[in-house]
């Protein structure tokens, strides 16, 4: 019940859809319930007149059928076509709000959830939600409607055979409601079993060029079998639920007609019912029977549903770890001015991975951090656009907590060039221009210029108009890293994040990526993270962090002099060139 009350608030902007589509819905069942009881009248009226008479009138009953059947149509055609777009519309605005929400999580909750999982709640569970919304409320209706209607009926027919009918009725409907509790424990099972598969085959499918270079196809088809026979069993322990759940009904459902026979064939020997009433109450035993077996397959469908709400809402009701406080300002006219004081981080759960930073970055000063892997080096800059939130300390630009201001006006100062660059299936156009979405061609056109991007561009057949293919693959890692570099240039931020933005390119492609970045930096607060130290020489400081804090700090001069850290590192790099 607490998640049918969290599911009726979104009919709200489709409530006059909603009360036409029950109103279609209730003339299609009295409709229904009309014809054997206009039956039932002719037979003691009209039919026991003259021939004459009767051939009189039939032409006026036709009419009165056919605009009642037309009727009908009209309200069939309603009740598919608008209650089912009433249900699309809902799932639409469900899928709107889910989406929304996995924008709005922070770095964290991608760290512990997997994206096949979210494209299930994204698609299959609101499949299943959508045609609950549709059919569910319509489905009671009608049901009620002509359950009541035709046991109204059948108790004007016979009182005492009707009582029976309700008893075997009775019992069909304690047994779906304890089957129903068996069902949709399978079903909550099936949707995290699909989640099981999408998420294998995301896996897979991404890492295809991996998976054939190590000939993995037996590795990855065995994990993916294991997660497809985990379907594979929770479908078949659901189907055993179902399986009880339908032949159960349907046993109960031949009860009923037994009931009707034997009971009518004694009502019959007693004198207290007639042949005649006997097969007028058998035409309505059909309408009787036919909302309960509407309400039986119902029950598999809302059980569906609900399994699908409730993972719908375990989404929807999770709170994002970063949100914007209550009266955060604008951030405006940003100097670039970067301060780290005394930041501490962990990630949950686990041990400290920044301890007490105390960091000063002047406006279009550039800073280099340097130091092993697992130091805290990438984490270190993700707090400063607040991808994840310091446990301790603050971070400020030009004197303002990035807390005190709002995500988007923080994020719209800061740019990033990562190792890892993702571009979007689409044209190398929409991808420079994903940094300023209204920018005009002369802009992108610059942007792609300083990036050493432009003769590369036009020497395609199409251009900027050429398809980049999904995660870039049409391009090499430098072209892909250019178009990067150009999507920052197109920004323009005061600021600048470059994560090992060329440790993953060869020498030549890093020379020329490396003379782009060295002008996207002109201007701009820098921080760099960088393994090969070549590329960092000319920094105004260098940081060397790890595990325990700030180790040294200073120039490229004034380290190497130190004889510490900084200076094995560079030494080391030196004796492998």
């Amino acid at each position: 019940m607490k998640l049918i009350k969290k599911f009726i608030p979104y009919y709200k902007p489709y409530i006059g859809v909603f009360i036409l589509d029950l109103l279609c819905a209730s003339i299609l069942s009295i409709i229904d319930l009309a014809f054997p009881q206009f039956l039932r009248i002719l037979r003691t009226t009209l039919f026991l007149e003259s021939s004459e008479k009767i051939l009189k009138s039939l032409g006026f009953i036709a009419i009165v059928l056919i605009v009642m059947y037309a009727v009908r149509t009209l309200c069939r055609w309603y009740v598919t076509y608008r209650g089912h777009m009433m249900g699309a519309q809902m799932e639409s605005g469900m899928r709107h709000d889910l989406f929304e929400k996995f924008e709005a999580f922070s770095f964290s909750y991608y760290d512990t959830h997997n994206t096949g999982e979210m494209m299930s709640k994204l698609i299959s569970d609101l499949f299943d939600i959508s045609e609950l919304a549709h059919h569910g409320p319509e489905n009671i209706f009608i049901s009620v409607v002509k359950l009541i209607g035709s046991f109204v009926l059948l108790m004007r027919i016979n009182v005492p055979m009707t009582l029976c009918l309700a008893f075997v009725a009775l019992c069909m409907a304690v047994f779906s409601v304890k089957q129903n509790k068996r069902m949709r424990a399978t079903f909550t099972d099936n949707r995290r079993k699909i989640a099981g598969i999408n998420s294998s085959l995301q896996d897979t499918l991404g890492g295809i060029r991996v998976v054939k270079s190590f000939v993995g196809e037996k590795v990855e088809q065995d994990k993916f079998d294991k997660s497809n026979l985990a379907f594979l069993d929770s479908k078949q322990a659901n189907y055993k639920q179902m399986a009880i759940f339908h032949s159960g009904n349907n046993f109960f459902e031949g009860m009923m007609f037994v009931t009707v026979l034997v009971a009518g064939g004694f009502f019959i020997a007693k004198g207290s019912l007639t042949g005649e009433d006997l097969a007028i109450y058998a035409l309505y035993i059909n309408i009787f029977i036919n909302p309960v077996n509407v309400l039986v397959e119902f029950t598999e469908q809302l059980q569906k549903g609900l399994a699908g709400f409730e993972r719908f809402t375990e989404v929807i009701e999770t709170m994002p770890e970063i949100v914007d406080k209550p009266g955060a300002g604008e951030l405006k006219d940003v100097k670039g001015i970067v301060d780290y004081d005394d930041v501490c981080f962990s990630y949950e759960g686990e041990e400290s991975v920044l301890t007490h930073i105390d960091l000063h970055i002047d406006a279009g000063r550039s800073v280099a951090i340097v130091g092993p892997s697992g130091g805290g080096k990438t984490t270190l800059c993700s707090l400063l656009p607040r991808f994840y939130d310091v446990t301790g300390g603050s971070v400020k630009i030009d004197g303002r907590d990035v807390r005190d201001v709002t995500q988007q006006s923080l994020r719209s100062f800061i740019g990033i060039v990562q190792q890892d660059v993702y571009l979007f299936n689409g044209t190398i156009r929409d991808n420079i221009a994903y940094g300023k979405r209204d920018a005009g061609m002369d802009e992108i056109v610059k942007a792609a210029r300083n990036a050493d991007l432009l003769d590369f561009i036009e020497s395609l057949p199409n251009g900027f108009d050429t398809p980049v293919g999904e995660r870039g693959t049409r391009l090499s890692g430098g072209q892909k890293q250019r178009i990067a570099i150009a999507r920052v240039f197109l920004k323009n931020p005061p600021i600048l994040i470059l994560d090992e933005a060329t440790s993953a390119l060869d020498n030549e492609s890093e020379r020329y990526i490396q003379d782009s970045l060295d002008r996207l930096a002109q201007g701009r607060t820098t921080i760099t993270i960088a393994h090969r130290l070549s590329t960092i020489l000319g920094a105004d400081e260098i940081i060397v962090l790890d595990d325990e804090g700030i180790k040294e700090r200073g120039s490229h001069k004034e380290l190497i002099k130190l004889g510490g850290l900084y200076e094995k590192y560079y030494r080391m790099q030196l004796s492998a060139i």
